[in-house]
């Protein structure tokens, strides 16, 4: 019996099978939760990825700008699952030019689809899913640290820390009908998503020497173990939390 036994979990996310959702989808698996997921864009890359997990995953289109999408997908999950126990946002994007340095020089229009994509996007999964949580559950998003201003990150760090007090905010709200909201602030990675930024390297070649666990960004199994606690019954009193899976760097000083 695995720590999600009987659960039914959405992950959203999933991109290549080096994505962070794609390693919470296998544990979720592993660890004895039923799990369906959601994909944007290619839709028949996100399936072929579905079929490298223990057990092949349904896949459900789901544009966050969409609100027709959104309002459909209570109904379209239900195609699969009864209901839900754990829904995890794995969503973030933001345009090239609200990174790199261009900070200063980013028009509205990019950043307002860095916010919407990457912070509103947490509510709006939220609420969309939130017919389906009858009796409580679990929502986890993958965070990066938003304490801080890093070099090239920019506009996409704005739309973290969004998603930092917008993850407290659903998590006062929620809390009442048994849903618990947390993130999951992983380090540097190598993803796709990942490799988009500008200057990534520079947080990688940093890490593993501030970080008194050592870091090593192609293993993504801690962050995914982060992700699965948090979606189990294991934490039952947690929310509005922040947990870092980073090898300790936030916790550091120079």
């Amino acid at each position: 019996m695995g720590i999600l036994a009987g659960k039914r979990i959405l992950v959203t996310g999933v991109l290549t099978s080096d994505s962070i959702a794609f390693h919470v989808a296998r544990l979720a698996q592993e660890e004895g939760a039923q799990v369906v997921l959601t994909g944007f864009g290619r839709l028949s890359l996100v399936e072929r990825i579905a079929k490298r997990l223990p057990t092949p995953a349904p896949v459900l289109e789901l544009d966050v700008t969409d609100d027709d999408q959104l309002a459909s997908l209570a109904d379209r999950v239900r195609e699969h699952v009864d209901g839900l126990d754990g829904v995890v946002h794995a969503i973030g994007f933001a345009p090239a030019e609200a990174l790199g340095g261009n900070f200063l020089n980013t028009g509205w229009s990019d950043v307002s689809t860095a916010l919407q994509v990457s912070t509103y996007s947490l509510k709006a999964l939220a609420t969309a899913t939130l017919p389906l949580m009858h009796d409580g559950g679990s929502i986890v998003g993958l965070d990066f640290d938003a304490t801080v201003a890093w070099s090239s990150y920019d506009w996409m760090g704005v739309a973290k820390a969004g998603l930092e007090s917008c993850s407290r905010y659903l998590a006062r709200h929620l809390g009442p009908k048994g849903i618990r909201v947390n993130l999951v602030a992983a380090g540097p990675l190598r993803t796709i998503a990942a490799k988009n930024i500008p200057g990534f390297e520079e947080f990688e070649s940093t890490w593993d020497a501030r970080s008194p666990l050592g870091w090593k960004a192609d293993d993504i199994e801690p962050a995914a173990r982060a992700a699965v606690g948090l979606l189990s019954d294991w934490f039952p009193a947690t929310t509005g939390e922040i947990v870092h899976a980073d090898g300790g760097f936030h916790a550091m000083g120079d």
